[in-house]
């Protein structure tokens, strides 16, 4: 283990622990990192990589490794409870399966959430110099907008969707795609990264996969069977929490679970309606939201063209053409992910 990793194994996770098994028994290294966007088709990303014979993805998704752990508890407890923060033995036991894949690789959608999580492009390339990162973006206004409908279903948010987006800046800074870029490019070149957008994949699959599987030195013809079956989309009612959330809060207790089984139906059918309002995303408006966004994504999109060297007409609800978005109302829950 090199100096620097040592270092980073002492400062972040305490005093280093040295696997004595004979190399040849030791699970690789992931050399392969997707590490975002959230919400842009991560999920359906790793899933096709993971088809691939000569390609090793880790199961689950998110081990979220090289975060601060203290921040990762605080904000996403169930990812914080698999511990794979705790060692890197026990961060390495998801690749003991990998066999002699050549590429071997996970996926973290928290790697790229900068200010909120940093120093995770130090902490990946201490473990692994040779690493090689994925990063796949989608229109950053539909990308917010499903941010908030996934912490709508999954982390309690209960605020209305102008007022969580205004408010809260983990929805805008996710969707600002230079500026988690350049907190990796500090580190490597741009040969190290490679991008993608979620509209491209969708719109021809099968050659953004093959330019990808070239780059990752691996047979570029590979089809994949699940290709074109997209994962984690948004189903069309979700629960939202009502009011403070108090009695939501209350239905999570474990004396509510206990005492839950024997109360008659009715009385937690209330309850449930009590705590909880059916919400059709399909029915918010989301225009004045969308306004809000816009100027503010549009230049930082612009700042992103000049790192890639690159355009983005396919983000039409970015600059609102007239036609039809090419994706309506897909969203993807990367945190389960």
């Amino acid at each position: 283990m090199c100096e620097a990793s040592e270092r980073w194994q002492r400062t972040l996770k305490g005093p280093l622990r040295v696997n004595t098994a004979p190399a040849a028994m030791r699970p690789p290294r992931p050399n392969l990192f997707l590490i975002g966007s959230m919400k842009s088709g991560t999920s359906y990303l790793s899933e096709l990589l993971a088809a691939h014979p000569a390609i090793f993805m880790s199961s689950p998704k998110e081990p979220c490794h090289f975060v601060d752990q203290k921040i990762l508890r605080k904000v996403w407890r169930a990812a914080w409870q698999r511990g794979y923060w705790r060692s890197a033995e026990r961060y390495l036991s998801l690749f003991a399966a990998a066999g002699d894949a050549v590429v071997v690789g996970e996926a973290s959608i928290v790697y790229s959430q900068a200010p909120l999580f940093s120093r995770v492009p130090e902490r990946i390339l201490a473990f692994n110099p040779d690493a090689r990162f994925i990063y796949i973006m989608r229109d950053p206004v539909e990308r917010t907008i499903s941010h908030y409908w996934h912490r709508v279903r999954w982390w309690g948010e209960r605020r209305a969707i102008q007022s969580a987006i205004r408010s809260d800046p983990l929805y805008r800074e996710v969707s600002h795609y230079a500026r988690q870029l350049n907190a990796y490019l500090q580190h490597v070149g741009c040969a190290r990264i490679y991008t993608l957008t979620f509209e491209e994949l969708l719109v021809d699959p099968l050659g953004q996969l093959g330019r990808m599987y070239r780059w990752l030195g691996v047979d570029p013809s590979f089809r994949p069977p699940n290709l074109g079956v997209p994962s984690n989309v948004l189903p069309d009612v979700v629960d939202q929490v009502r009011g403070f959330g108090l009695l939501e809060r209350l239905r999570q207790t474990a004396m509510y679970r206990n005492l839950a089984p024997h109360l008659p139906r009715a009385v937690r059918s209330f309850g449930c309606a009590l705590a909880l309002s059916r919400v059709r995303p399909a029915d918010v408006d989301t225009a004045r939201v969308e306004s809000f966004l816009r100027p503010r994504q549009q230049t930082e999109t612009e700042e992103l063209s000049r790192l890639l060297r690159r355009s983005f007409p396919e983000w039409k609800t970015l600059y609102a053409r007239a036609d039809a978005r090419m994706i309506a109302h897909v969203s993807y829950h990367d945190a389960s992910s």
